[in-house]
C-alpha cells in the first residue's frame, strides 16, 4: 500500500514538473485595424495641420508610431525599417497591421493599408 502512495506521490511530481518545464506557446498573431499615429498626439492631432504631417512631425521628435482602433490607442513597437517606411507612408491614414499584441503594445510584424 506504502508503495502504491509513493508510486502515485512520484508520478505526480514527474507530472507537474513535466508541465513548468514545456516552453510557453508563442502568441498567435493579432490584426488590428485603425489608424496610424503618434503616442503624443494619439487620436486628437492639436498642433493643427493635417494629421499626416502632425504624426511624421511628432515620429520625428521621438514619439513611437501608435494605432488609434475605436477607443483604444496600441502602441506599435519595431525596429523593422520597411515596417517604419510603411508607417510613415501611411501616418495619419487606415492600416492593418500584424503582430504580437502583449497589453496595449503590438509588436508589428506586417503593416499594409486598411482594406
Amino acid at each position: 500500500m506504502a508503495i502504491n502512495s509513493l508510486r502515485l506521490a512520484l508520478a505526480a511530481t514527474f507530472l507537474a514538473v513535466g508541465l513548468i518545464a514545456l516552453p510557453p506557446r508563442p502568441a498567435a498573431p493579432t490584426r488590428l485595424t485603425g489608424v496610424v499615429s503618434d503616442a503624443m498626439c494619439g487620436a486628437h492631432h492639436d498642433m493643427g495641420g493635417d494629421p499626416t504631417q502632425c504624426t511624421r512631425q511628432c515620429v520625428k521628435e521621438g514619439a513611437p508610431y501608435v494605432l488609434v482602433a475605436g477607443a483604444k490607442v496600441y502602441t506599435l513597437a519595431t525596429t523593422n525599417k520597411r515596417a517604419l517606411s510603411e508607417l510613415n507612408r501611411l501616418a495619419g491614414k487606415d492600416a492593418s497591421v500584424t503582430g504580437t499584441l502583449s497589453g496595449l503594445t503590438l509588436q508589428v510584424q506586417t503593416v499594409a493599408p486598411a482594406k
